[in-house]
């Protein structure tokens, strides 16, 4: 389908309070019209929270996309930055596409750049655009951009393969403005069987017996307990003792715990207390004597079960108590009916000892289509990774180090 020919407005802007005006589309025939906005308030955001929540709903269905998420990573992560969220209604007014963005400005080798990116970091894991029909929200929102002047690059990260945000990504393609794709992220999953004796027959004999001893040498300690805790006036504490575990592993010896950042304890704290309201939040707890040797902090929605942080006591390591509590977990996923626990983020080993199965994600972008998109696509695209090469092979051809000689003797 082709970009429809751009019209004035021809009826009024949606309620919600925007920087620019709606965009009327016409498309053939059969297929409705839609109206793009390009939504910049913050306080007609939050006013978008039910219909919003119902598009994720009807489409996408994450945990990730929902409004209390986006809500809680916006307010810790980027409380100043300028809002950018692409609103797409039919011709009754129902919102059925939404592209949420922020304005950043940057740099590519040098090149200043004016950014409009989705609203994402490391505490994101997943991110897409939301659209009851993505081919016919895709071409709109493209022209919605087309006629933006305050952007220069278009970034969206850790969209999954079957995401709807490729169909923006083609349809900008088709039309030939310059785009990239950069894969990021395999994320690990386990499509969960009828039964945990199902699942643990397919893991290996070494594996189940690693388990079995493992539980054994850290019952040979102390007293063992699993506690699942949902939310209730004492939550900010026990997630405060499970910010202070984290510190002492291997994020405080980097610098990067919840408890020594103010945004991510931020984020994680509200993001608990709004989810808990509806039951998708828990958080499970291994205790030896009472005292914490390891959490999970999910979020269940539709069958799903999402881990978004872990950690563990890393003086406990020979009893693997992470492992053991990904195991009670995964007996609680089968009690509750689960049908898939997602480990989310990087493909690491001990991620690995569990499945093979992984989600690829990729970062897509666009650039405007004028001289300098073009000139900022091949610098993001062509030279920068050919000055890494480049600078991989002056390494490789380095010269090994010598010491220095010894001193002459006189």
């Amino acid at each position: 389908m082709g970009l429809a020919a751009r019209e004035a407005p021809q009826v009024e802007a949606p309620e919600e309070r925007t920087s620019h005006a709606s965009i009327r589309l016409r498309h053939a025939p059969g297929i409705p019209s839609l109206t793009v906005s390009v939504v910049t308030d913050r306080q007609a955001v939050l006013e978008m929270e039910h219909e919003w929540n119902a598009l994720v709903e009807s489409t996408g269905k994450e945990p990730f996309y929902r409004h209390e998420y986006f809500r809680s990573w916006l307010e810790s992560f980027a409380p100043e930055a300028g809002l950018r969220l692409l609103a797409g209604r039919d011709n009754e007014g129902r919102l059925v596409a939404l592209l949420p963005l922020i304005e950043r400005s940057g740099r590519v080798l040098g090149i200043p750049v004016r950014e409009w990116s989705s609203p994402t970091n490391v505490h994101s894991f997943r991110f897409d655009l939301l659209a009851e029909d993505p081919a016919v929200a895709a071409p709109a929102l493209l022209d919605c951009l087309a006629a933006q002047r305050r952007w220069s690059m278009l970034r969206v990260t850790d969209v999954p393969a079957n995401g709807s945000a490729w169909h923006l990504y083609r349809s900008a393609s088709d039309a030939g403005w310059p785009a990239g794709v950069y894969e990021s992220q395999r994320s690990p999953y386990i499509a969960l069987p009828a039964t945990f004796e199902d699942l643990a027959r397919a893991w290996s004999s070494r594996f189940r017996s690693n388990l079995r001893r493992r539980r054994r040498l850290l019952e040979q300690r102390g007293a063992v307990s699993v506690e699942r805790v949902e939310g209730g006036p004492h939550l900010q504490a026990i997630l405060d003792e499970c910010f202070q575990l984290e510190s002492r592993g291997w994020k405080g010896r980097r610098g990067e715990p919840a408890d020594g950042d103010p945004r991510i304890r931020a984020f994680y704290s509200a993001l608990a207390e709004r989810t808990s309201t509806d039951n998708s939040f828990s958080l499970f707890l291994l205790r030896l004597d009472g005292k914490l040797i390891a959490f999970h902090y999910g979020l269940t929605r539709h069958g799903s079960y999402s881990l978004l942080m872990t950690s563990y006591d890393e003086a406990l390591r020979e009893c693997s108590p992470g492992h053991l509590l990904v195991e009670e977990v995964l007996k609680d996923c089968f009690a509750a009916g689960v049908r898939e626990f997602d480990f989310l983020g990087c493909d690491l080993e001990w991620k690995r000892a569990w499945t093979k199965s992984c989600r690829s994600h990729s970062w897509l972008f666009l650039f405007r289509k004028s001289p300098l998109g073009r000139t900022l696509r091949r610098a993001k695209f062509d030279w920068a990774p050919n000055a890494r090469r480049l600078l991989g092979s002056l390494r490789r051809q380095d010269p090994a180090p010598v010491s220095a000689p010894p001193p002459l003797r006189t």
